[in-house]
């Protein structure tokens, strides 16, 4: 595009030394040629140059198949139970003294592993008695003494019993005899597992042939898991719940009530484990009638 200046302008501009060019309009418009750009030559010592890769989605590395699952040796820190024959035919010639021997050297089930003495104890005056009172596994206090029912537990269970005109040395009427649920303290206080108490189930099923009570009075939660075995729709209740029912188990009447651990830490309870010593006068006086097993 021509630039447009006036006579003034171009005299200011030649004053100044510059010099205007102006083309001629006459001239036909030449277009520009194109201009061609020649790469330049590389070095002989320089690479190529590689095109730029596009660059690609990750691709997740290979998971390695598992390996066919084998059977696992046993753990070496848990000693394996003896095959033992705990059919309680075979203690049915058992007396108090062999009963006692085999408890404390039992080795059926890991329960062993965490026992200093078993809790299993001959009667003072062996002969029958009407009570007989089953209690949870040992703790450390019976562990130590190798007897049910000791120390302040043991001083609540004898008061209560003698409310009712029973003592642990007794006999007939007069007469309890206190056993726990299993024999042996578990290791490390830990819980006893089912398959624990059914193994153990041997000991007591004897201990009640031997003593041929009236009645049984199951106390704490592990006591009466074993002994309402036959009543499997009332065992997944809770203790207060399976109170006030009079069941059976090996024949014998079962009356459940709160361990004394338990009303030693719960005070309120104590008049409804009175209620339940109650009901087992009764049972004893033949006024209350069990209910027949439905397993």
């Amino acid at each position: 595009m021509p630039l447009a200046l006036d006579d003034r302008q171009r005299a200011m501009l030649l004053e100044m030394g510059v010099r205007v060019w102006l083309p001629d309009p006459t001239a036909a418009e030449v277009p520009a040629a194109p201009v061609q750009v020649r790469p330049m030559p590389l070095p002989a010592d320089t690479p190529a140059a590689k095109p730029l890769a596009r660059p690609t989605q990750p691709q997740p590395s290979p998971v390695p198949l598992a390996k066919p699952a084998t059977q696992a040796s046993p753990s070496p820190s848990l000693p394996q139970a003896p095959s033992v024959n705990h059919d309680p035919l075979a203690y049915a010639q058992l007396d108090w003294e062999a009963l006692q021997t085999r408890a404390a050297t039992c080795q059926a089930c890991t329960l062993c592993t965490g026992r200093k003495n078993s809790s299993l104890l001959p009667p003072t005056n062996p002969g029958q008695a009407d009570w007989m009172v089953v209690g949870d596994p040992p703790d450390e206090d019976e562990d130590r003494a190798g007897s049910p029912f000791v120390e302040q537990t043991g001083l609540l269970l004898d008061n209560m019993l003698k409310a009712v005109g029973v003592r642990r040395t007794g006999l007939g009427a007069q007469g309890a005899y206190l056993s726990n649920v299993v024999k042996c303290r578990p290791p490390l206080g830990r819980l006893p597992q089912a398959a624990e108490l059914v193994q153990c189930a041997a000991y007591l099923q004897r201990e009640i042939a031997l003593v041929q009570p009236k009645v049984i009075l199951a106390m704490g939660r592990f006591a009466v898991q074993t002994l309402l075995a036959d009543y499997p729709e009332h065992t997944a209740m809770p203790l207060g719940k399976q109170r006030g029912t009079v069941y059976r188990y090996a024949g014998v009447p079962v009356v459940v009530t709160y361990h004394p651990t338990v009303l030693l830490r719960a005070s309120a309870d104590k008049a409804k484990a009175w209620a339940d010593l109650c009901l087992a006068v009764q049972v004893v006086g033949g006024t209350a009638r069990a209910l027949q097993s439905r397993a």
